[in-house]
């Protein structure tokens, strides 16, 4: 982490960084062990604060909103929730996706309390690779996208458990003996979810903008592991 942070976009209201999976986006009780954040970091690099406009999990790497000053924090979260709005997820998971699908499953939040949760995904493409899992000689993958219609913590993530598709590298919400074999074969520790993009109708210059975020190293060493033959964007 001591790499500075992938700016990606930048205007007088709004700050956009790249961020790294394993980065945390600000101090959290839950975290306890995590000395690095992304806000303190961005702020340090830039030299003035930063606010926080939504949330990654800190397994998930790409694009992230933050507010040059809190004050701009509420409009572009009313932006988020814009039906014009469009978040777009690039995952790799295990089995053959269906070919479209719309999940709208309730979640629950840590207090007890029952959210509604609504997620569109897409097959992209599917691979069988010749790799032993349990009883099976060969292995079947996805490579999907996931456009979440609301913001739930672990939204994605817990949908896909709920479809029998794990993201790979998902802990808690995965299949151990998929992590335990993506880590014994190809050295993986990270989990296969980026935000590769967000479009909206920025609330202060009226403008649709797209913003775009590369992926990772360790999910493009996947992708070419598994012999996916869909050009990464």
């Amino acid at each position: 982490m001591d790499l500075p942070l992938e700016v990606i976009y930048e205007d007088d209201f709004l700050v956009v960084i790249n961020k790294p999976a394993g980065l945390l986006v600000h101090r959290t009780k839950i975290a306890k062990d995590a000395k690095v954040f992304a806000m303190q970091k961005l702020r340090d690099q830039v030299g003035y604060e930063v606010t926080p406009i939504h949330r990654l999990d800190r397994k998930t790497s790409g694009v992230l909103l933050f507010a040059k000053q809190k004050d701009f924090v509420a409009p572009f979260q009313l932006m988020l929730q814009s039906i014009q709005t469009q978040k777009r997820y690039l995952a790799i998971v295990r089995g053959f996706f269906p070919e479209k699908i719309i999940v709208n499953h309730p979640l629950m939040k840590e207090n007890g309390k029952i959210q509604e949760a609504i997620t569109q995904f897409r097959l992209i493409q599917k691979v069988e690779i010749p790799l032993a899992s349990g009883k099976f000689e060969t292995s079947r993958y996805s490579l999907i996208e996931a456009f979440p219609q609301t913001g739930r913590m672990h939204q994605i993530r817990k949908h896909l458990n709920h479809l029998r598709h794990p993201i790979i590298g998902d802990r808690p919400h995965g299949c151990n003996k998929q992590n335990a074999l993506f880590l014994k074969t190809f050295g993986l520790t990270q989990m296969l979810l980026h935000s590769t993009s967000i479009s909206f109708a920025h609330p202060f210059y009226g403008s649709h903008i797209k913003i775009s975020a590369n992926l990772p190293n360790h999910f493009k060493e996947i992708h070419a592991a598994l012999k996916f033959d869909y050009s990464l964007k």
